[in-house]
């Protein structure tokens, strides 16, 4: 049975709360909000939004693991090798800039047999991003990522960037959260996040960070030992080529 876990903590000194289907951040009452986010994405959430996507329904034991915001050297190199050793394929969500500076290791998620998918090309906010600035930065990413997946950084989208991008890409969102960018959170327990609700077809997030490095090396491979134990499989996000946005008014 999934475990739905909150994790709470006090807002930054900014006073944005980091959950996207908490309110605008804008607003007053989310500035009392406090930090938030579900490990396990309830199904009345997935419901009230159903064009993206937030697992896949299958009743195979497979799990579709994601890794968000490389590639970068310190740490996707180790994560494909550690995919590699238990035969698991995965999707990444890329942020442009990092695929222009470290084109070797994109190169290499490719030919591995990984999906990848767009991460805007500086990580932003679409909460606090003006829309056509939001697109245009997307569309920038999409000339070195062409891929029809997109996942929105932090998982926030206004409505109009929301009602653009559905148009053009298949928007990944996920069902289980391990957690491995909250400083608050052990490796340990990033693993009971994703061991007490993952199920099949599950979308899980991951990072491939600076910020997540540490806590990847112990996670992931645990991760992957205690599924193929259980004779689950890993595979990739399925992914077509695109060629780059129209520009967006």
């Amino acid at each position: 049975m999934p475990v739905y876990q909150v994790y709470v903590r006090p807002l930054p000194a900014s006073g944005k709360s980091s959950a996207f289907f908490l309110p605008n951040p804008n607003t007053i009452c989310t500035r009392l909000i406090l930090y938030m986010y579900l490990v396990k994405t309830p199904k009345l959430v997935q419901a009230l939004l159903p064009a993206y996507l937030w697992r896949i329904p299958t009743r195979e034991k497979i799990l579709f693991l994601t890794f968000d915001d490389g590639p970068i050297p310190e740490v996707t190199p180790w994560v494909l090798d550690m995919l590699q050793t238990y035969n698991a394929k995965a999707t990444f969500f890329c942020v442009g800039e990092n695929v222009r500076r470290h084109p070797v290791i994109f190169q290499r998620i490719l030919g591995a047999g990984h999906s990848v998918g767009n991460h805007t090309y500086n990580h932003l906010n679409g909460w606090n991003t003006e829309n056509k600035t939001y697109l245009h930065n997307v569309r920038h990413c999409a000339h070195v990522v062409k891929s029809n997946l997109f996942r929105p950084p932090y998982g926030r989208l206004l409505p109009r960037q929301r009602a653009f991008l559905q148009e053009h890409y298949q928007i990944v969102m996920w069902d289980v959260l391990s957690g491995d960018f909250d400083f608050r959170q052990t490796a340990a327990q990033c693993l009971e996040n994703v061991c007490a609700n993952a199920q099949p077809g599950s979308i899980i997030v991951f990072h491939d960070s600076v910020k997540t490095n540490d806590k990847l090396r112990v996670l992931l491979p645990r991760v992957l030992d205690y599924f193929a134990g259980k004779d689950y499989r890993f595979a990739a996000l399925p992914m077509q080529k695109q060629a780059a946005l129209a520009t967006a008014g």
